[in-house]
């Protein structure tokens, strides 16, 4: 099956030169392009994209609030977000807003193609070191108020004993076969234990698992 893939960024090299990339592969097809926030949002509901590459600083409407609508929208788009350093200070927050993970603008064609891949089955890019410490950082930096003892009862006192130590190794940038060699077990029961952490906690994806496991402390950042 073809990965659709939108491009947003407001440097036209940045585009082409992805574009040529990208449908070098024969697995992908980019279908589209926007030049803004604003646009993004539009060409997603014009086009279905499966993947949107999304830069963070673009005029009219930044990619955090462009990435927020998109997710909103209850499409089926993955938001991946480009970035030109690896700790952009915005990043964590595209992240809290429903993207699946980031990549540097520098990245080579083989770690552009296979981070679409990655989002596009569903997963998170979470397993680089520099994700995983962009994450640690942020989480401890963002303005947004931690989830209240309340919210953190309610919420992950649902899962059980394993099911929080699964979310636990999420949130520490583990993927799956390294969770399942870490706790003894098939990775198929991982696969399973992550799918039922979502739907209690109602997130998206393992990404937005991770960055909950950082705002509920159930994991220390450092």
């Amino acid at each position: 099956m073809t990965i659709r893939v939108l491009i947003a960024d407001d440097q036209m090299m940045v585009r082409e030169g992805f574009s040529v990339l990208l449908n070098a592969m024969p697995d992908i097809e980019v279908v589209g392009e926007a030049v803004n926030g604003r646009e993004a949002v539009r060409r997603v509901r014009e086009l279905a994209p499966d993947v949107v590459l999304m830069d963070i600083r673009m005029p009219e409407l930044n990619g955090i609030e462009a990435t927020r609508e998109i997710i909103a929208s209850e499409g089926d788009a993955k938001v991946l977000v480009l970035t030109t350093f690896d700790l952009d200070e915005y990043v964590y927050q595209a992240l809290r807003a429903g993207a699946s993970g980031f990549l540097l603008k520098d990245a080579s064609a083989r770690q552009l193609a296979d981070g679409v891949r990655v989002v596009a089955s569903g997963e998170a890019l979470l397993a680089p070191t520099v994700t995983r410490r962009l994450i640690t950082e942020f989480s401890r930096l963002a303005e947004a108020p931690r989830l209240s003892a309340a919210v953190q009862a309610q919420q992950y006192g649902e899962l059980t004993e394993r099911e929080t130590e699964v979310l636990v190794l999420i949130a520490q940038g583990l993927s799956n076969a390294e969770i399942a060699s870490r706790l003894v077990v098939a990775e198929s029961t991982i696969k399973t234990h992550v799918s039922r952490v979502l739907v209690k906690l109602g997130l998206r994806d393992r990404t937005q698992a991770a960055v909950f496991a950082y705002e509920a402390r159930l994991v220390t950042p450092g």
